[in-house]
C-alpha cells in the first residue's frame, strides 16, 4: 500500500526542483545523452544539406543496359551478352569503371567461403561439414560437378576494341583509355556466361523431381555497374552474401530467350505479349486490364500440359524498364500467371498487379497474392510516393523466405499437398509478399547503400508493412514492429549485440538487428515520441525528398528533425547507436496530502492510526491471558488520564483552527478545500537507454488516468528522477508504460506497489517419438471425414 506523508502548506516556498535533482557531475550521463550528434555525423555540404535535403551539387551516375540472354533450361545456365552506357554526371574524371560481378560468391575460394568461422560438433549431417568451408550460403546450393562464378568472354567498347579488366573476387574493374569526363557517356560491351545455383534466397532455380522441371528465379545475374558518388567515391565493397546491392539508376532494354512454353515475368513492361502468349492468354489480358480482381491468365491445366510436353524450340521476350535500378526475371513452364490493373490511387493512372506460382502454391497464391500486391502499392504509396512503375509482381519461389527486384519478387509461402495450411503459414506468406513488393520503395526508388547499411531499407520497409499489415487486417498477427515483441531481443548479452549504425556484413542477428530493431525505433517515434501527424509527414518529406536519389543515415535523421521539428539526436544515438536497453524501474511512490490542520480531521486520523497500532500479536494475547487487570479490580487506581481522550476536539482546538482559517488567502483557501493528492514517483532509468516516461494511474474508484513525459525529463539526470503528480481521488496503484511504448525489458518492476509475478508453468510429458503436428485445416477436414459436424455430433 501507499505510505501517506502530510505537508503543511506555507512553510517552504519555493524550490528549484532541477537543482535539488542533479547529482554529483560523476553519476549521471545526462548532458551526453542529450547533446547533438555534432561531429558523429558527415559534415553538411553542397551535395548533402543540413536539412537533409539533396544539395545544388548533388549528382548521380547513370547506367543503361541494352542486354540480350539465353536461358539455356537443359544445362540451367545463362549465356548473355550486354552493352552497358554509362554516364558521368560528376565533377570527376573517372579513368576506369568498376563493376559488380556477384555470382562470383559461389566461387570455390571466394572471400564468403574463406571467411566463414566455425567448429564441428559432435553430431553433424553431411551438408553441415561440407557447407563449413562452402561458398555458398545455402550448402545444397553448389554442384560440385560443375564451376561456379562468372565466365567473362571479353570486354570491349563499341567499336570493338579490347578494354583492360582486372577481376578481383566479386569486382571487375575495366580500364579506360581515354578519362570520362563530366557530362560524357561511355559504353562498354561484356560477354559472359555463368551457371545458375539452386535457389538460395536470392537467386537460383526450383527443380521438381516429380515431373523433372525448373521454376528459375534470376538476379544479380548480369555484371552491373558500382555506384559512384559524393560519399564513397566508387562503392566496390565485395559481396559476402550478407550485405545486399548498391546500384546507380538507369534504362533497360532486354531480351531473354527462353524455352518457348515458358511463361516470364520480369522487371519492366513485356513489349510483345502479341507474339508470347496465345489469342486466349491475350484475351484473359484485355479482361484483367478493366477487372477489380484477379484474372487468371495462364492456367494450371495449361502449366500441367506444358509440363507434360517441354518443347525444345525458343522464343525471345522483349522487356523495357525506365529508370530502376536493376534488373530480374523468372521462368518457368510451371507457372500459373493472374494479374488485375487498377486504378490504386484514384488518379487515373492504373498498375498491373501480378503474380506467378506454380500449382503447389495455391489455394493460397490465387486467392491473396495479387490482391497482396495491390494493397501494398496503395499503403506505401499513401505514406511516401506514389508508385511510379506500370507493374509490380510477385512470384512464388520456395517454401519460405523472400527477395526483392525492381516491378518484381521472389516469395514464399507453401501450403501442404494436401491444400491445407496453417495460420503461421497463410500469414507469413501475406507478410512476405507484403515486405518484398514493399521494398520497390525501399531501396528501389529511395536508393539507399544496402552494402553499408541494410537498416535503411529493411528496417524502413519493415515498419512500412507492419503498418500495411494491420490496414490488410487490424487483428494481424505482426512479428515485427510493436515495441514487446523487440524486448527478447534487446534482453541478450550486449557482447552478442552490434548497433544498428554497423556495416550490413558486421551485423549479428541480422534479422532482430536490420529489421525488426529499427522499425520498432520507427513506430516508438509515431506512437511515443513524436505522434502520428508530425511523423507521418516527416516520413513522406524523406521518401519525396530521396525519391530516385540515394541517401545516407545523415539524410534520414536530418529530415526527420527538420520536417517535424523535434529534436531527435538523443533517440539516433541511444537506439541507433548503442545496444543499450530500455528498463525504468519505479523505485517507490510517496504520497502526500495537505495537512489543513482542521483539528475535526486530524484527531480523527489520529485516533484511527493509535487503535491500528494497537492491534498487536501481544494486546489480542493478553485479553485472554489477563483474565482482569489490577487496575479493573481495583477503580481506585484510576485518575484523570483514564478518562482523559486526547483526541477529543476541544474548544480551544476549535478556535485556533478558525484563526488559521482566516490567516489563509484566497487561493490557499481553494488549494485546502480541494482536498488534492500529490504523488511523487520515484523512477530509476536501470537499463541506461533514455524514454519518455508513461505511467497510468489507477484510482480507488476503479477509474484510470494516463501521464505523459517526454524523454528530456532525464536531461538533468539519466540515472534517477522524482516525478510529482497532484489528483483529487486516491490512487491505488501505479503502473509505468502500460500501453508497451518503450521496449521495457523488464516488466516486473514497473507497478507499485509491487505484484507478485505469475508462476512459471510447466507439463508433465511422456516420452514419444517426435511427430510433425497436424495443422488447424487437416484437422478439420479428419472431423468432417469422419461425419463430425460443426455441432460435434455424428
Amino acid at each position: 500500500m501507499l505510505k501517506k506523508l502530510f505537508m503543511v502548506l506555507g512553510f517552504f516556498g519555493s524550490i528549484s526542483f532541477a537543482n535539488a535533482q542533479r547529482p554529483a557531475a560523476s553519476t549521471y550521463n545526462a548532458n551526453t545523452r542529450f547533446e547533438q550528434l555534432g561531429s558523429v555525423l558527415p559534415t553538411p555540404n553542397t551535395f548533402r544539406t543540413a536539412s537533409g535535403a539533396p544539395g545544388k551539387d548533388y549528382f548521380q551516375n547513370k547506367a543503361d543496359y541494352a542486354i540480350k540472354a539465353e536461358l539455356d533450361d537443359v544445362n540451367q545456365r545463362i549465356v548473355g551478352s550486354e552493352v552497358i552506357t554509362y554516364t558521368n554526371f560528376s565533377g570527376d574524371d573517372l579513368r576506369y569503371l568498376w563493376l559488380q560481378l556477384d555470382q562470383n560468391l559461389f566461387q570455390e575460394n571466394s572471400i564468403n567461403a574463406l571467411s566463414k568461422t566455425g567448429g564441428v560438433n559432435p553430431q553433424m549431417s553431411a551438408n553441415q561439414l561440407k557447407g563449413m568451408n562452402s561458398p555458398s550460403s545455402v550448402n545444397s546450393t553448389i554442384n560440385a560437378d560443375k564451376k561456379y562464378g562468372y565466365d567473362i568472354k571479353f570486354v570491349k567498347d563499341v567499336k570493338g576494341n579490347p578494354l583492360p579488366y582486372t577481376i578481383n573476387g566479386t569486382m571487375m574493374r575495366v580500364d579506360l583509355p581515354i578519362a570520362q569526363k563530366p557530362g560524357v557517356a561511355v559504353s562498354i560491351k561484356i560477354d559472359w556466361e555463368y551457371n545458375i545455383t539452386e535457389y538460395y534466397g536470392r537467386s537460383g532455380y526450383e527443380y521438381f523431381e516429380k515431373d523433372g522441371n525448373y521454376n528459375y528465379f534470376i538476379a544479380h545475374w548480369f555484371p552491373r555497374m558500382c555506384v559512384y558518388d559524393d560519399v564513397s567515391g566508387w562503392q566496390n565493397k565485395q559481396f559476402l552474401g550478407q550485405g545486399e546491392f548498391t546500384l546507380p539508376f538507369g534504362d533497360y532494354k532486354v531480351e531473354i530467350t527462353v524455352p518457348d512454353d515458358h511463361l516470364v515475368g520480369a522487371t519492366g513492361e513485356c513489349l510483345n505479349y502479341s507474339k508470347v502468349l496465345s489469342k486466349t492468354q491475350q484475351q484473359r489480358m484485355k479482361d484483367a486490364a478493366s477487372s477489380k480482381t484477379p484474372v487468371i491468365i495462364a492456367t494450371q491445366a495449361e502449366a500441367e500440359s506444358r509440363m507434360k510436353i517441354k518443347s525444345s524450340k525458343k522464343q525471345t521476350w522483349s522487356f523495357a524498364a525506365q529508370n530502376v535500378r536493376d534488373f530480374a526475371f523468372a521462368s518457368s513452364r510451371r507457372f500459373i500467371w493472374d494479374a488485375m490493373q487498377t486504378d490504386v490511387y484514384n488518379n487515373g493512372r492504373k498498375i498491373w498487379s501480378m503474380s506467378f506460382y506454380p500449382k503447389e502454391g495455391n489455394p493460397l497464391w490465387e486467392k491473396y497474392s495479387t490482391r497482396v500486391v495491390e494493397h501494398t502499392l496503395k499503403s506505401y504509396g499513401n505514406r511516401t510516393i506514389e508508385y511510379p512503375y506500370p507493374v509490380a509482381i510477385s512470384c512464388h519461389s520456395t517454401a519460405r523466405g523472400g527477395m526483392e527486384y525492381p516491378m518484381i519478387s521472389f516469395n514464399g509461402g507453401r501450403p501442404e499437398e494436401d491444400g491445407t495450411y496453417s495460420e503461421a503459414t497463410k500469414y507469413g506468406m501475406i507478410g512476405v509478399i507484403i515486405h518484398e513488393v514493399g521494398h520497390n520503395f525501399f531501396p528501389m526508388i529511395v536508393n539507399t547503400d544496402e552494402r553499408q547499411w541494410s537498416w535503411m531499407d529493411e528496417g524502413l520497409n519493415t515498419f512500412c508493412q507492419y503498418l500495411a499489415e494491420k490496414e490488410w487486417d487490424k487483428d494481424y498477427p505482426a512479428r515485427r514492429g510493436e515495441p514487446q515483441d523487440i524486448v527478447s531481443y534487446m534482453k541478450t548479452d550486449p557482447s552478442q549485440q552490434v548497433p544498428i549504425m554497423s556495416s550490413s556484413d558486421n551485423i549479428m542477428a541480422f534479422g532482430p538487428n536490420a529489421y525488426a530493431k529499427p522499425a520498432t525505433g520507427l513506430n516508438i517515434l509515431r506512437e511515443t515520441v513524436m505522434g502520428r501527424e508530425l511523423f507521418d509527414k516527416a516520413f513522406k518529406e524523406y521518401a519525396q525528398r530521396w525519391a530516385f536519389k540515394s541517401p545516407m543515415p545523415a539524410d534520414f535523421f536530418r529530415t526527420l528533425e527538420d520536417a517535424s521539428s523535434v529534436d531527435l539526436d538523443w533517440f539516433w544515438k541511444g537506439w541507433f547507436y548503442t545496444v543499450e536497453p530500455v528498463d525504468q524501474d519505479l523505485v517507490e511512490v510517496e504520497w502526500f496530502s495537505l495537512d489543513t490542520q482542521n483539528p475535526e480531521i486530524s484527531k480523527a486520523e489520529a485516533k484511527a492510526e493509535s487503535e491500528a497500532k494497537k492491534q498487536t500479536m501481544s494486546t489480542i494475547r493478553n485479553k485472554t491471558d489477563i483474565p482482569q487487570s489490577v487496575v479493573e479490580a481495583d477503580p481506585s487506581m484510576k485518575d484523570f488520564y483514564n478518562s482523559y481522550d486526547p483526541f477529543t476536539v476541544s474548544e480551544s482546538d476549535k478556535k485556533k483552527y478558525e484563526a488559521y482559517v482566516a490567516s489563509l488567502s484566497p487561493e490557499e483557501k481553494t488549494l485546502i478545500e480541494t482536498g488534492m493528492n500529490y504523488y511523487t514517483l520515484k523512477i530509476k532509468n536501470k537499463g541506461g537507454l533514455v524514454m519518455p516516461v508513461i505511467f497510468q494511474a489507477e484510482y480507488e474508484d476503479g477509474t484510470k488516468e494516463d501521464f505523459r513525459y517526454p524523454a528530456e525529463i532525464w536531461r538533468l539526470n539519466d540515472k534517477e528522477i522524482s516525478k510529482t503528480v497532484a489528483t483529487k481521488k486516491k490512487v491505488k496503484k501505479f503502473n509505468l508504460d502500460p500501453y508497451f511504448q518503450i521496449a521495457d525489458i523488464d516488466t516486473s518492476n514497473n507497478v507499485f506497489p509491487r505484484e507478485p509475478e505469475a508462476p512459471t508453468k510447466f507439463q508433465l510429458m511422456k516420452q514419444r517419438s517426435f511427430t510433425a503436428p497436424k495443422n488447424p485445416m487437416q484437422i478439420a477436414n479428419e472431423s468432417k471425414d469422419a461425419g463430425v459436424g460443426s455441432s460435434g455430433k455424428n
